[in-house]
């Protein structure tokens, strides 16, 4: 009750259940797409790749004083970078793809590690980036995610029938002559904005939780892509306002509170969908 008594009496309060609302949009839309493909490996290796953006950007606006230069600019940066390097040498056939991807992955974690260590007086500021802290959302940062979320709203409603041939039918996209590589990367560009977004809500180390959970709870539920697209975002808008909640009054760890509540809801409607087969079969029988 005091989570709701406050809500409207402190800025930071409102502002993080704003910001978890704003989240929700690409992660109910972009992680749908990304379990749907299986790809959550990718999106990890976005999301650890971001650091490493992070990391610099915070040298350079502290040390050297670009001030336009914020850690969130550069995860954006750091992360369409990834999303870029992914689709260039995995389309080009050059390299295994699971290779290049634990390189990103690797290489912007350390990138970012090492530019922090060099920040005087912010090596502190990591375990905030790794763990996120939904209550220090500030005015600037909500309206990047607006702007980002209706960025991504936009590519998918433009695009959303070459994005599903391109991904599920590439064979089939080539010989209706849609160009693969701009789609595919266009699609990994959104999944690294997603990755930017939620980092904001739960933080580098959990933003593929957040990502995959709703979207495998929905699909677990919905079988049509664009159904399961709305569920989770509305799972993830309950995820992330109860985690909030929940936590708030005990002085938990918001983002931590948030995938354990995303976790349990993903393992009860496992465990609905299993002895529902079991029973459906028993009464067959």
């Amino acid at each position: 009750m005091l989570f709701f008594h406050d809500l409207f009496q402190f800025d930071f309060l409102f502002y993080a259940v704003i910001g978890a609302l704003l989240a929700s949009i690409a992660c109910g839309f972009i992680g749908t797409f990304v379990v749907a493909k299986r790809n959550t490996y990718v999106a990890g290796a976005i999301a650890h790749s971001v650091l490493g953006g992070m990391g610099v950007a915070l040298y350079f606006n502290k040390v050297h004083n670009i001030q336009w230069l914020s850690p969130l600019v550069g995860a954006i940066i750091a992360a369409v970078l990834a999303a870029l390097i992914i689709s260039i040498v995995s389309l080009s056939g050059k390299q295994r793809h699971d290779t290049i991807t634990s390189a990103v992955w690797a290489i912007g974690m350390a990138v970012g590690i090492s530019f922090i260590s060099m920040t005087p007086g912010y090596s502190q500021d990591l375990m905030s980036y790794l763990f996120g802290n939904v209550l220090m959302i500030g005015t600037s940062d909500l309206w990047t995610m607006a702007v980002l979320d209706i960025l991504i709203l936009i590519i998918l409603f433009l695009f959303y029938n070459r994005f599903l041939v391109v991904s599920f039918q590439p064979e089939l996209a080539k010989l209706r002559g849609v160009n693969t590589f701009f789609f595919h990367a266009l699609m990994m560009i959104m999944v690294s904005l997603t990755v930017v977004i939620l980092t904001q809500i739960v933080g580098l180390i959990m933003v593929i939780a957040l990502l995959t959970l709703p979207a495998a709870t929905a699909l677990k539920i919905v079988t049509r892509l664009p159904s399961a697209m709305i569920l989770a975002t509305v799972l993830c808008m309950f995820f992330s306002i109860s985690g909030i909640a929940l936590s708030y009054e005990p002085e938990l760890p918001a983002g931590a509170t948030i995938i354990e509540i995303a976790g349990a809801f993903f393992l009860l409607t496992c465990l609905y969908k299993f002895l529902y087969a079991k029973f459906k079969k028993k009464t067959e029988v």
